[in-house]
């Protein structure tokens, strides 16, 4: 359900956090400081991608899901797993099973997102087709890879495939799908989302794109995955939920959206670091003759999520698995599912703006001001960027400074300085030195 203004589903637990400098030292936005030994976060530069949940020693930030108790707050409920999750069990489990398994959970049905994975790609092969996109575009499938082009790449919004990702347009097919098929109202439907990762709860919470979000919840596959796990022992794969292709599924690892939407020349980036780095290379025009980007902020894509229970790689190789065994079946989903026709769908078109953000100053001849004080006072620092200071770089700091939000005795060596010129001050007022040398005159006179 969404909600008005932020909202971010990474939460901070001020009672577990140290105030150690690990998830600063990590934040892609610097959007964490340590204050009074405890981080903060500011919800403005906040992209959700949760590199500081991984980051953090203590487990003080984590990500806030819904409880399943919401399913009770609708007459009809659909369950949305998507490709990651197949890669968390063994390779004696099938996803028919597991699919089997959210209905023994209490879930009415359930909908593939790789479904809504191969729509899309169709969708954006037919753009890219008939002259209507022109490269280089960038993926919306990622949410975190959107805010943070929302926050730090402002001028490259324009550049964000203009469809709704997957997941929503699973959402919003399963949702009118099951409406026609019971003839009960599409409110009475509640849509929920398995997720493998924090942006993607905050992305139904807060959609981007200027239109409303399609799922109703979202429960991390964490969370379901005990009971998942016990369920699909004894559930059967009667091959009735089951209809992605190995493309759909191949959307959950690096390099399956590009080879679905057919870009011979697309660039794949996994890792929230390495997704800065090729922004930055686009946005100075070095990207020319590349068609599409496929950008996911964690190491691995989608099995990588924060929210998933195996280890990336071996998810991985699980999940190839299951889609090289799904392309002996060749047949458009058109002709896998008859039924799918009987809506005359079309893939909802997404418009994603900058975040507005406040830079040093609402005003802008403040902020050129403390622009030009940042300047001078980073010039003082020592350019260590040790982090010891609560902010992650020396160039922060100097920004916070200039805001009014820190002091230069945040920075331990400038403290020191100040502590070692006081103390000489004190030394020397209190004629320290002369009694220590009258002190040493007796003592040698005593001597002789």
């Amino acid at each position: 359900m969404a909600v008005k203004g932020y909202f971010h589903s990474v939460r901070l637990d001020k009672e577990k956090c140290t105030g150690c400098v690990n998830c600063i030292k990590n934040c892609p936005t610097e959007a964490i400081r340590v204050r009074q030994g405890k981080a903060e976060i500011n919800e403005q530069k906040c992209i959700d991608c949760g590199q500081c949940i991984s980051a953090c020693p203590r487990k003080a930030k984590y990500v806030e899901t819904d409880s399943l108790e919401l399913l009770n707050s609708y007459k009809y409920t659909i369950a949305l797993p998507p490709p990651s999750l197949y890669g968390q069990f063994p390779e004696s489990v099938t996803p028919g099973q597991i699919l089997a398994a959210l209905i023994d959970l209490g879930f009415d049905d359930v909908f593939e997102v790789a479904v809504g994975a191969e729509v899309v790609a169709a969708e954006a092969k037919n753009l890219f087709e008939t002259g209507k996109l022109k490269g280089p575009i960038i993926s919306s499938n990622c949410p975190a890879v959107v805010r943070l082009i929302q926050v730090r790449f402002p001028e490259l919004t324009s550049r964000i495939l203009p469809l709704d990702p997957p997941s929503e347009v699973a959402g919003k097919l399963a949702r009118q799908l099951k409406s026609r098929e019971l003839g009960i109202p599409e409110e009475d439907i509640g849509v929920f989302y398995l997720t493998p990762c924090a942006a993607k709860v905050t992305s139904i919470k807060a959609p981007e794109g200027g239109i409303p979000s399609y799922i109703d919840g979202a429960f991390s596959i964490q969370q379901l995955f005990p009971l998942i796990s016990r369920s699909v022992k004894n559930a059967k794969d009667t091959g009735k939920y089951q209809r992605a292709s190995g493309p759909g599924v191949r959307f959950g690892i690096p390099g399956g959206e590009a080879e679905a939407v057919a870009r011979g020349n697309s660039l794949v980036v996994e890792g929230i670091g390495n997704v800065d780095e090729v922004l930055e290379e686009l946005e100075m025009g070095h990207l020319e003759g590349i068609d599409y980007i496929e950008a996911k902020a964690c190491n691995g894509g989608c099995v990588g999520g924060i929210l998933n229970v195996v280890n990336s790689y071996v998810a991985r190789v699980r999940l190839e698995r299951i889609a090289r065994e799904l392309d002996r079946d060749v047949r458009p989903l058109g002709e896998r599912w008859p039924g799918l026709a009987q809506v005359n769908f079309r893939v909802p078109r997404i418009r994603v703006e900058p975040r507005p953000m406040l830079g040093l100053d609402s005003d802008i001849n403040g902020a050129m001001a403390k622009m030009v004080a940042a300047e001078e006072i980073l010039s003082t620092l020592p350019g260590l960027d040790c982090g010891a200071c609560g902010a992650p770089s020396c160039k922060a700091l100097a920004e916070d400074i200039a805001q009014g939000k820190s002091d230069a005795t945040s920075c331990i060596f400038i403290l020191r300085e100040r502590i070692m010129a006081l103390g000489m001050k004190v030394y020397n007022l209190a004629g320290i030195g002369n009694i220590i040398k009258e002190e040493q005159r007796h003592t040698k006179e005593g001597e002789e």
